[in-house]
């Protein structure tokens, strides 16, 4: 499988070399840009990788570029153009730096450095690459620092555990479990939302750029914590497809990307696979009404319904959490077998405060 490990440049000094390097980017995909638009204006077939590798062959030396840099931008170029079916935008000079390199070739890794077009990069080393290096580049954030991703392919590993769970997600608790368990919803941008209202007000571009990376960074390492501990305990994880545009209310919509449920589904997805766990998505229509124990559908549904956070079946007077139910029955459909598992009881506030996760 393949990882992405992603260091930080130490030097704040190399930024103009590397931002030399962006621009020198720009003009090679410009150029694709302006091969494109020749091509449609003439009614030509348009260019392949190909074609534009073949004319942008010895450019790498004018512009101070490695040239599997130059063979990646061409690449990269068609492949953005094939997907949207038309020509790509121009990249000027507000758009983020990106050096991209298609082989392991293009640098040199020394240490805690890296070496790029003759010129050696410091990095901050979070933790030790293992595995063959498929390809890579260097990027730019909005607050003008600039880390190297590089695409590791590794062993794949079976260390997951006997567990099976299905998995509610939702915005009083981030995500319910099959089992009971409750996961707490940090809110990490409500935490920071005054203090950066008084930065915008203040028009300190600067800190608000620094607030809103702290969010990201904050909000990525309690998923990535939280979706390593569920993929090594178990080995079958099932998850709702629910989305923020699904949402009735833009409120509830605003908490959700706060929530951030893509994310941890795509952290979930790919590290499932590295442990070796089976990874699914499924519809989460209807889970919350249907009944997990006799499959009745007698539970609250619609807007109106979402205040109701408990309930009685009317067929079979099992009283169901709305959340663990609605996990169960992700995990009933997942495995596509009858309805016979019962949902676990209804906890109250003192077992909520004593469960995992909280």
């Amino acid at each position: 499988m393949i990882l992405t490990y992603r260091y930080r440049v130490k030097d704040a000094t190399t930024a103009k070399h590397l931002g030399a390097h962006a621009r020198a980017v720009n003009c090679v995909w410009n150029f694709c840009g302006e091969t494109q638009e020749a091509a449609r204006r003439y009614e030509r077939p348009w260019p392949s990788a190909f074609d534009l590798i073949k004319l942008t062959t010895g450019s790498s030396v004018l512009l101070g570029l490695h040239s599997d840099t130059v063979q990646a931008i061409c690449k990269q170029f068609v492949v953005n153009r094939d997907v949207t079916a038309r020509r790509p935008r121009w990249r000027g000079e507000r758009r983020l730096g990106w050096i991209p390199f298609a082989s392991a070739r293009a640098i040199t890794l020394v240490g805690d450095s890296v070496i790029y077009v003759n010129r050696r990069y410091r990095l901050w080393c979070s933790r030790h690459i293992s595995g063959r290096i498929k390809a890579g580049c260097f990027a730019e954030d909005a607050r003008g620092r600039w880390y190297l991703s590089l695409s590791v392919e590794i062993a794949e590993i079976r260390t997951c555990g006997a567990g099976e769970i299905g998995i509610d997600l939702g915005l009083m608790t981030l995500a319910t479990l099959s089992d009971g368990r409750k996961i707490d919803n940090p809110r990490h941008f409500k935490k920071y939302q005054a203090l950066l209202a008084n930065a915008q007000r203040a028009g300190k571009k600067r800190r608000v750029q620094a607030i809103h990376s702290k969010i990201a960074n904050v909000r990525r390492h309690y998923l990535h914590v939280l979706s390593a501990k569920l993929a090594r305990e178990n080995r079958l994880i099932i998850v709702g497809n629910v989305t923020a545009k699904s949402l009735p209310y833009r409120s509830q919509r605003k908490s959700a990307i706060d929530a951030s449920w893509s994310q941890f589904r795509l952290q979930l997805r790919y590290k499932a696979s590295r442990h070796g766990a089976c990874y699914i998505e499924t519809v989460e229509a209807g889970t919350t009404a249907s009944c997990s124990a006799c499959g009745a559908r007698t539970g609250p549904e619609g807007p109106s319904g979402l205040r109701i956070r408990a309930w009685v079946c009317d067929s079979c007077n099992t009283r169901h959490d709305r959340d663990v139910n609605a996990a169960v029955n992700l995990l009933l459909r997942a495995e596509r077998r009858p309805p016979l598992v019962k949902s676990p009881p209804l906890m109250g506030e003192e077992d909520v405060k004593d469960a995992p996760f909280v």
